[in-house]
């Protein structure tokens, strides 16, 4: 790793700082580079990097250079900042953070503070996209939307994913009121996709898209998506458009979710062929079925079955438990834990009422992290048997042991820290 890039990761102290001026005044003396390229825009609760994943793969198979953004990384920065499906790589990163440490430099001394983390490193994946030549970029907000440093782009369609209660302490503290600050991506005369949503959440987007003279579709007037079979390799559903489009596609992505996430999908598609760029049918479907996205209900093994997953909100906690119930129809559960001090662990935990027969709490690792025993008073709600591990390592080793014995699965979940912490494991060949 370069010089510029352990800077950057000083830079995760900085906090969050609300207002672009300081992103508008970097990429300013950059020369504008987001403006080299037309963006699609995606803000949401939940389900905004699984859009973006399968949308950057569908811009691919039609044959455009894509760019993705996407946060937080799993285990590697360079995974935020993809071109056609290529991490960034060490030294193109290094290129571009100094190239933004230049530009920063007097904007920092007239606006009295650094970058943020976030500031710079979006920064860094617009000037990174404009000397890679995109021909589009796919960007997923980092939190909210109206003061997220992605919200400097003028999209050629706006995307709302589920909003639901999360990052409360900045949003706000109803769905209407995050709602309203993932709305702040609505530009005047742009089209906005809304995924399915709360009836709160619903009127504050279509207030929001009518005061910007833009024009909206919702994904449940224009997509239908059922599910036909499933099984731990993914999905077979069938996809029909408002047009008259129909296909029958394998989504790779598991969960009762993904079918919101993919009409999603195909509704953006439906749009972007309105404004000229026609997405052919069988580069939709091959696009999905080519996406890759780890650490999302992710099966990392089979005998035992293990599934890993970052959410970590109770909508997320839903969507794991609900596919678990479907698919181990009696087999032993073991759920393996671990989230952050800011998350409603009590509210996530709770859907897993029943479903789990053990249950292995971890810190994970980062500063918000939840001790093994906090959490574990909310897991005893759940569960009678819960064991308090000194780390994911253990609490996994332990669980794995366990399922062998009994002929059970293992659910490992709560947090994308989490995720990255096994993901770098197995990388490692620690998790067997």
């Amino acid at each position: 790793m370069g010089e510029a890039l352990q800077r950057l990761d000083v830079r995760g102290t900085f906090g969050i700082c609300p207002g672009l001026d300081m992103e508008r005044d970097i990429l300013s003396a950059l020369g504008n580079p987001e403006r080299s390229y037309p963006c699609i825009h995606v803000a949401g609760t939940n389900g905004k990097g699984s859009v973006c994943a399968m949308l950057a793969s569908v811009l691919r198979a039609v044959g455009l250079r894509t760019g993705l953004y996407v946060s937080p990384h799993l285990v590697r920065f360079n995974e935020r900042i993809q071109v056609d499906g290529r991490e960034a790589s060490d030294a193109e990163l290094e290129a571009v953070a100094l190239a933004v440490e230049e530009a920063e430099r007097g904007v920092a001394a007239r606006l009295g503070k650094p970058a943020t983390y976030f500031e710079f490193s979006t920064a860094m994946m617009f000037e990174h996209f404009r000397r890679t030549k995109v021909d589009i970029a796919v960007l997923e907000t980092g939190m909210g939307g109206r003061w997220d440093a992605t919200n400097v782009v003028t999209p050629v369609v706006s995307v709302i994913t589920p909003v639901g209660l999360d990052h409360v302490a900045y949003l706000g503290p109803d769905v209407a009121s995050i709602a309203a600050e993932e709305a702040g991506i609505i530009k005047s005369g742009r089209p906005v996709v809304s995924s399915r949503q709360h009836p709160d959440a619903a009127d504050v987007i279509r207030r929001t898209v009518t005061a910007h003279g833009a024009r909206l579709v919702r994904t449940e007037d224009a997509v239908a998506v059922r599910r036909k079979s499933e099984d731990w390799d993914g999905q077979r559903v069938t996809v029909e458009h408002a047009d008259g489009w129909s296909a029958s596609v394998c989504l790779p992505l598991i969960g009762d979710h993904q079918l919101e996430n993919l009409a999603t999908v195909v509704a953006v598609t439906g749009v972007l062929g309105e404004l000229g760029m026609t997405i052919p049918g069988k580069a939709l479907v091959s696009g999905v079925e080519g996406t890759v996205w780890p650490g999302r209900m992710q099966v990392l093994h089979r005998d035992p079955p293990v599934l890993l997953d970052g959410g970590h909100n109770p909508p997320a906690g839903e969507a794991v438990a609900a596919f678990l119930r479907r698919r181990l129809k009696g087999t032993p559960l073991a759920l393996v834990v671990g989230m952050c001090r800011d998350k409603d662990a009590a509210g996530y935990l709770a859907h897993f009422r029943g479903l789990v027969r053990r249950c292995w709490t971890a810190p994970i690792q980062t500063d918000r992290s939840l001790s093994a025993a906090e959490l574990a008073v909310a897991a005893r709600t759940i569960c009678s048997e819960v064991a308090e591990s000194s780390s994911v390592a253990e609490g996994m080793r332990q669980a794995l042991e366990w399922a062998r014995q009994v002929g059970g699965a293992v659910c490992v979940a709560g947090s994308l820290y989490l995720v990255g912490e096994v993901l770098a494991l197995r990388g490692r060949g620690g998790v067997s």
